[in-house]
Parts: structure tokens; sequence; C-alpha cells
């Protein structure tokens, strides 16, 4: 005699409601005999049990690649935003260098010029 499972008891195993369970049926990928009045009590075999526990591994490993995916999108935003970062600091670097180059040197003196009034003045005695 072969091993028979009742909703509840893959409920438990599986930590899954009756109601997914009965998701799983509709979608055909689980098939249980009817018993009792009018067919209502579903009795799995140890293939429906087989079949659950593949149906959520690949549920599990879809959201795993999902989530995966998603993941790896976000490191290449945040690459991207790093280079982008990188760029700008150079710029700023350079700028800074420059500017500091700039005030390092003094500026080169003017030759000294009389101021107009006294230039007048003199000329005036």
């Amino acid at each position: 005699m072969s091993t028979t499972y009742s909703i509840s008891d893959l409920a438990k195993e599986f930590d899954l409601t009756t109601r997914a369970i009965r998701f799983y049926e509709d979608l055909g990928l689980l098939q249980p005999e009817r018993t009792g009045p009018g067919g209502r009590n579903r009795v799995y075999s140890g293939r429906d049990r087989t079949r659950l526990k593949l149906t959520l591994r690949a549920k599990r490993l879809g959201l795993l690649a999902a989530h995966r995916k998603q993941v790896e999108e976000q490191m290449a935003d945040l690459q991207a935003n790093l280079d982008e970062i990188k760029v700008h600091q150079r710029e700023a670097k350079a700028l800074l260098a420059k500017s500091e180059l700039k005030i390092s040197k003094p500026a080169a003196k003017a030759p000294a010029t009389k101021p107009a009034a006294k230039a007048a003045g003199k000329k005036a005695a």
C-alpha cells in the first residue's frame, strides 16, 4: 500500500495554507483522488507530494533568480555612480591644483607710475 496524504498533511509539511495547495491543484500540478460524499476529501499520492516539493523548489529558485537580477542591476547602478564620482573627483583635484599653482606664484608687479596730480604739479612749478 502506497503512502497517501491529506491536504492538511501536506499543508503542515510544507508550511502552506490549504488554499495554496488547492491553487496548485487548480493549475493542474497536483491531481489528488477524491473520496467521501461528493468527492469532497482530497487524497494526495506520493507523486503529488513530490510534485509539490519540486514546484515549491522551482518557485524559490525563480524568486532567487529574480532577486539576484535585481541586486545585479542595483550593483551596476552603484558602479556607474561610483565611476561618475571618480571622474568628478579627478576634475575637482585638477582644478584645485591649478588654483593652488596660481596662488603660490606671486603676481608680476606693474612698474610704479607717478600719480597724475604729482606729475601735473611738477610741470606747473
